[in-house]
């Protein structure tokens, strides 16, 4: 079984447990498993725009075996226009800087475009040798401000070493772990996103704690439960994923065709 097997896996199962939740505020649900319907009206196991999204990335990567950044942005495009890499052939819940920037041609670098829509995609680069530029120009497609490109890096770098086998605990992340809940914000703002992923996984000592933790924080559930989840997937494995959850994940055949 391989590390990007298990991210991408962690990543989507994470985002469909969270898709239901979206929107809504910390303290009035609580997610305990995968269930259907719920704020965009989906069954159980769908996942949204961020697995899509890394999918893409995904299959661009397999197909080239390089980063071809135009490749990636026709899958984008492929996806928002055509529902290709959609988990049942349709898109939901697109970011309103993601679809600016792949209707205009162009990334965003407006300061107000810090959404967290190029940091809940970028994992795959973690299993290439992609350069630090590299990695800031793939999340350009549609973040191209420094502070999404920042974080996309800070999530990389973090996510290649626990791929080599070094433990969370030991990267000097402290500062992070002993933060009280109520500073940790859930928004779709990319630092937030960033700085709740890594919170969740240092407050716990499982998949399954560490994305319920995450999804259970509120707001943005799915892209803060998919971020976390990559990298979960990577530190305990597909096989300590609960078996309910990998069952009733939806376009399991789409991912196994897309992981490079």
């Amino acid at each position: 079984m391989s590390k990007l097997r298990d991210g991408i896996y962690g990543l989507a199962i994470a985002d469909a447990l969270g898709v239901p939740f979206e929107f809504k505020k910390r303290g009035t649900f609580t997610c305990t498993g995968m269930v259907g319907f719920g704020t965009w009206n989906q069954v159980s196991g769908t996942w949204s725009d961020d697995t899509s999204m890394t999918l893409a990335t995904c299959k661009s990567i397999k197909d080239k075996n390089k980063i071809d950044l135009e490749d990636i942005r026709k899958n984008f495009e492929a996806w928002l226009f055509e529902g290709k890499f959609a988990c049942h052939g349709e898109t939901f819940d697109v970011g309103i800087t993601t679809r600016e920037a792949l209707t205009e041609g162009h990334g965003i670098d407006d300061f107000y475009a810090n959404g967290n829509g190029s940091l809940m995609r970028i994992l795959p680069l973690a299993f290439t040798d992609a350069r630090d530029e590299e990695i800031e120009s793939v999340s350009s497609i549609t973040h191209a401000h420094e502070i999404s490109k920042k974080a996309c890096l800070d999530y990389v770098h973090l996510a290649r070493k626990l791929i080599a086998g070094e433990k969370l605990e030991e990267l000097g992340l402290n500062h992070i772990k002993n933060k009280p809940e109520d500073e940790i914000q859930s928004t779709g703002f990319v630092l937030h996103t960033l700085e709740a992923s890594f919170w969740c996984l240092l407050n716990t000592n499982s998949y399954k704690e560490a994305v319920l933790k995450a999804i259970n924080l509120g707001d943005d559930t799915d892209t803060t439960g998919a971020v976390t989840g990559g990298l979960a997937g990577i530190i305990y494995g597909f096989d300590n994923f609960p078996k309910e959850w990998v069952d009733e994940l939806k376009g399991k055949d789409l991912i196994d065709e897309c992981i490079f």
